[in-house]
């Protein structure tokens, strides 16, 4: 049996990427920090959000094909204000971006996320 031949990937010795844009909620349009919590198919996702509600967050679909969100990521979601808030069932959110690691870490450099969001810290 032969091997395959096709382009090997050739790695070398990789640097951290350089962070020099950080993007942040807009709070005028009703951007807050989120964690996701749980995943539950079909591009949907349980949300913990900073003001301390579960959010049912849907990915956006323009991020939908680009970028992979798994548990305890940190985003940005959008909640829906046109929506009926009641005890009973969770609010629904967007989801409009997430965060790299190297994000993250500049962001906890800076005290920029807030405490409720630390993955040890959010309630079930």
């Amino acid at each position: 049996m032969a091997k395959k031949k096709g382009k090997s990937k050739r790695r070398g010795p990789q640097e951290p990427p350089v962070v020099t844009r950080v993007k942040f909620p807009n709070k005028k349009l009703g951007e807050m920090y989120g964690r996701v919590v749980g995943v539950f198919g079909n591009d949907r996702m349980e949300v913990f959000c900073e003001d301390g509600r579960h959010r049912i967050g849907r990915i956006r679909g323009k991020i939908k094909k680009r970028v992979w969100i798994r548990i305890a990521d940190l985003v940005i979601v959008n909640p829906w204000d046109w929506e009926t808030q009641t005890d009973e069932k969770m609010g629904k959110c967007e989801i409009t971006w997430r965060y790299m690691k190297h994000e993250i870490s500049w962001l906890e450099r800076n005290n920029r996320i807030p405490e409720i969001l630390n993955i040890n810290n959010i309630p079930l």
